[in-house]
């Protein structure tokens, strides 16, 4: 690419400059911006705090990298960043340098990273002020994280803030080794970070703020005291949370889902279609458009059992457990599924079958949308899938890296052989490291003490998660599966 199509790409991706070198205001581009004005369209108020550090703190020399599927609102996040900077009075808006990158090679970004600063070098005339780099779909560049190494090396980047988001953790990008040894920065800030669909406690804010919610709590905790006491005074409304868990689950917690649900109730066509079209880009860009909806049937109806990758290869129709296995490293990639391994204590058990969960529910919604005959999910499957991937999520924030190495969480075995859905782990507290309380997934009214039996056999303590029952009078709780969501994340 040339320079003169760098730099129109960055004056364009970047109005705020032309604002701040006429002296006008430097945030009057927000209201013609694109992609907020497609967010106003849909838009109950969510907003998504990954990068509130950036927007609102110092510019320092701390490197961000943030990594969510597509669809999710990664480029929106940044452009709110950005607008955030605009309007503070201790920043400069030409200091702030957005770059879109899909479609760039690495020479395109190594040349980029100069010529912004080149397009805003007026700003240094009374000494170099520190800029502030978002790079947005930077993932897509192949090669993206060396570019970025040697210019935290070899250039004043080293002492700005970079925030870099990508759609995929790439295998071959070494993202440890090029930027997190020694180039992330000097401060405390958390440098790999997750953007992922709307948690139920999110849902709960944006569509049904009338309903009471829990904080959460450390998942060691779960069954302190003051945490059945908390349940306690939430009991009268357990239909209600009920209905609204179910809604949940219907529309998942894509940003624009939540809102067409509930508006409309029901989710597009149209985004359906758009999400079926970004996993197939990812995950089987060759196949038939029908293979990706065939896969996520499989997986959504195989969620809570280990999956046997060779016998669903074969029931699918891939041609071998390789191909098959591909597409699942991918899907993993890409944000869209989870592993839950076999556990032995805190250790995954070599050669045992694992787990997959689907990131949202609405993925699991996807091919009955899309293929007639293909099956509508069951809500029991979907309530331990979301259970899982909520814990998941807060052992990655209480112990950062954790989500991309595949290091959350996981299910064990009992001496009989009986599963139990989400076995402890261990997670960092200021005591030290704990295990978190395990957790068994049956989403009913009643029925649950022998599920109860099994977890107490094995573990003397744990949780399960129901429908409507709560009880805390045992060693083994019985919590409806919303509030436990609530106390999780």
């Amino acid at each position: 690419m040339r320079d003169d199509e760098i730099r129109r790409i960055l004056t364009d991706a970047n109005p705020w400059w032309r604002a701040a070198a006429a002296g006008a205001d430097p945030t009057s581009w927000i209201s013609d911006h694109r992609l907020l004005r497609d967010r106003a369209t849909h838009d109950l108020g969510f907003r998504s705090g990954v990068l509130d550090d950036v927007a609102n703190g110092p510019i320092t020399d701390q490197l961000v990298v943030l990594t969510g599927p597509r669809r999710i609102g990664k480029s929106v996040t940044l452009i709110d960043t950005a607008a955030a900077l605009c309007a503070r009075s201790d920043v400069d808006p030409r200091q702030v340098i957005h770059f879109p990158c899909d479609g760039m090679r690495d020479r395109d970004l190594r040349r980029a990273l100069t010529l912004g600063r080149e397009l805003t070098r007026s700003i240094d005339i009374d000494g170099r002020r520190s800029r502030l780099w978002l790079l947005d779909e930077v993932s897509a560049v192949t090669g993206w994280s060396a570019v970025l190494k040697a210019a935290r090396d070899g250039t004043s980047v080293g002492d700005d803030t970079v925030v870099a988001t990508g759609s995929r953790w790439a295998a071959r990008e070494d993202i440890e080794g090029n930027l997190m040894a020694g180039r992330a920065g000097t401060g405390p800030g958390r440098r790999r970070r997750l953007l992922l669909p709307m948690s139920f406690r999110d849902y709960l804010a944006a569509a049904r703020p009338e309903l009471h919610r829990l904080s959460p709590v450390d998942p060691s905790r779960l069954q302190d005291p003051a945490v059945a006491t908390a349940l306690e005074e939430v009991a009268f409304d357990v239909d209600g949370y009920d209905l609204a868990w179910q809604a949940y689950l219907s529309c998942g917690g894509f940003p624009r889902a939540v809102a067409e649900y509930s508006r409309t109730g029901d989710v597009s066509i149209g985004y359906v279609r758009d999400l079926a079209a970004w996993l197939r880009r990812d995950v089987d860009p060759d196949a038939p458009q029908e293979s990706v909806p065939r896969l996520l049937d499989m997986l959504s109806c195989r969620a809570t059992s280990p999956l046997n990758v060779a016998s669903a290869a074969a029931d699918i129709g891939y041609p071998s457990r390789d191909v098959f296995d591909l597409r699942i490293r991918r899907l993993i990639a890409s944000h869209a599924a989870l592993h839950c391994p076999r556990r032995d204590g805190d250790a995954p058990v070599p050669g045992a079958q694992s787990k997959l969960y689907l990131t949202d529910p609405l993925l699991a919604w996807l091919p009955a949308r899309l293929r007639a005959g293909l099956r509508q999910p069951d809500m029991t499957r979907l309530t331990e899938s979301t259970l899982g991937v909520a814990l998941a999520r807060r052992i990655d924030d209480l112990d950062e890296g954790r989500w991309v190495s595949g290091d959350t969480i996981g299910y064990s075995r009992t001496a009989s052989e009986n599963e139990i859905d989400l076995a402890p782990v261990s997670i960092p507290s200021a005591a030290g490291s704990r295990q978190t309380v395990p957790i068994e997934s049956k989403w009913v009214d009643q029925g649950w003490r022998g599920e109860a039996r099994t977890i107490d056999g094995k573990y003397e303590r744990g949780v399960v998660a129901t429908k409507t029952i709560l009880d805390s009078s045992r060693r083994v709780w019985a919590v409806p599966a919303p509030l436990l969501s609530l106390l999780l994340l």
